[in-house]
């Protein structure tokens, strides 16, 4: 295919991440993201930040994705999740055999959600295999276009996890996305019935793992080479970030024209008050330090063409844990610092707090798992089969 012209659209801007805070409380109780939002997304060009060049993209490195979602958190957190999956995908389906790259990227914005988790069962059939089953946390399904969804192929004597990607003709959608948080991102469950999936259409877990599936050697970029698990974890840490950051602006807004009801000063000269702003910048600057040791490590590795070996990626899934962990604990704090007024359910920061709690309990962000896998790795002893690096 021949590329297309440079990419001249805007990109996420200020204005862009504004209209999401505008949009957030109708996308919460609608429980799905304004159609209007998908739309200038794809305007904005985002989407096409990981795509190949063959196929019309940028081809970016892959770090490039990870301010924009940030950024986007500090209108709307399940705005930002929604859309980084869907650019994340993009950058997954590059991973799948040629075939599957054509009539995907071809058929104009690929807007696919993908639960991972292998809880469906391909049966080998006619140069493919017969898929059926059930998947929970499906984000972005509500739009979606395609699908990719984990399952574990071939014969019961041999069978491995694989990822599998279909039209979202082929699902039934369960409307089953009733929770605290996160709740427009749409996440509802997916059910397959006995869809036929080519061979074409499926990739290995263990090479989109590795960095090494067959797809990526289309595209001269390392962009292709990252492993899944730490592109998965940073992306998806990055709303969690953004939340922090807008908690603290919102808090440092706050303190000049909050009078406390005790004493009727201003909470701006309190010494505590200044203190609770001062201990949130310098965690947030300690967690961009951390993001950006953790992805030059992972770049400095592909741009000189070394593997990515599972120590590293364990390094990276626990430094992603991290930042969600303690962009938590940053909002909690700040909850608690902000007085009686920040709790009625359409306060900014009362959303902060319902997404990043229920944004926290993503497998990938599993504390105890993470600092486990890493230390165990660090000292040379080999991960668990089952084990997400």
């Amino acid at each position: 295919m021949v590329a297309a012209e440079p990419d001249s659209r805007p990109g996420i801007t200020d204005s862009f991440v504004d209209t999401l805070a505008e949009r957030a409380r109708a996308a919460e109780e609608s429980r799905r993201l304004p159609q209007q939002t998908i739309d200038d997304a794809i305007a904005s060009g985002f989407f096409e930040y990981l795509v190949p060049k063959r196929f019309g993209g940028r081809q970016e490195k892959f770090p490039v994705i990870l301010d924009p979602i940030r950024r986007m958190a500090h209108g709307c957190v399940s705005s930002a999740w929604t859309l980084g999956f869907y650019t994340l995908h993009n950058w997954l389906l590059a991973l799948f055999p040629e075939q599957a790259q054509v009539e995907a990227y071809g058929s104009g914005p690929f807007l696919c959600p993908a639960p991972l988790a292998p809880t469906g069962r391909g049966i080998p059939a006619d140069g493919g295999v017969t898929l059926s089953g059930r998947w929970s946390w499906a984000t972005g399904v509500m739009g979606g276009n395609w699908i990719m969804v984990g399952a574990l192929c071939g014969p019961d004597s041999d069978l491995y996890p694989a990822l599998a990607l279909l039209p979202a003709a082929d699902i039934a959608i369960e409307d089953v996305w009733h929770t605290e948080g996160m709740r427009a991102t749409g996440s509802n469950d997916v059910v397959i019935r006995n869809a036929h999936v080519g061979d074409h259409r499926m990739v290995r877990s263990f090479d989109i793992n590795s960095g090494s599936a067959p797809g990526a050697a289309l595209h001269d970029s390392t962009t292709y080479r990252w492993p899944l698990v730490p592109a998965l974890a940073l992306a998806a840490s990055m709303p969690a970030l953004g939340a922090a950051e807008r908690a603290t602006d919102i808090y440092a807004d706050r303190l000049e024209g909050r009078v406390l009801y005790e004493g009727g000063g201003r909470q701006q000269d309190k010494p505590i008050a200044q203190a609770h702003l001062g201990h949130a910048r310098v965690r947030l600057r300690a967690l961009h330090g951390l993001l950006e040791g953790t992805v030059a490590e992972i770049e400095g590795l592909l741009d000189a063409g070394a593997p990515v070996q599972v120590p590293v990626r364990a390094e990276a899934r626990l430094a992603a844990a991290y930042i969600v962990r303690e962009s938590r604990s940053i909002i909690a704090d700040l909850l608690h610092a902000s007085g009686a007024s920040v709790h009625f359910t359409d306060h900014p920061m009362q959303r902060l707090k319902r997404d990043i709690d229920v944004l926290s309990g993503h497998v990938i962000f599993d504390y105890d798992t993470s600092r486990e896998l890493a230390g165990a790795t660090a000292i040379g002893l080999k991960a668990p089969r089952t084990a997400l690096l």
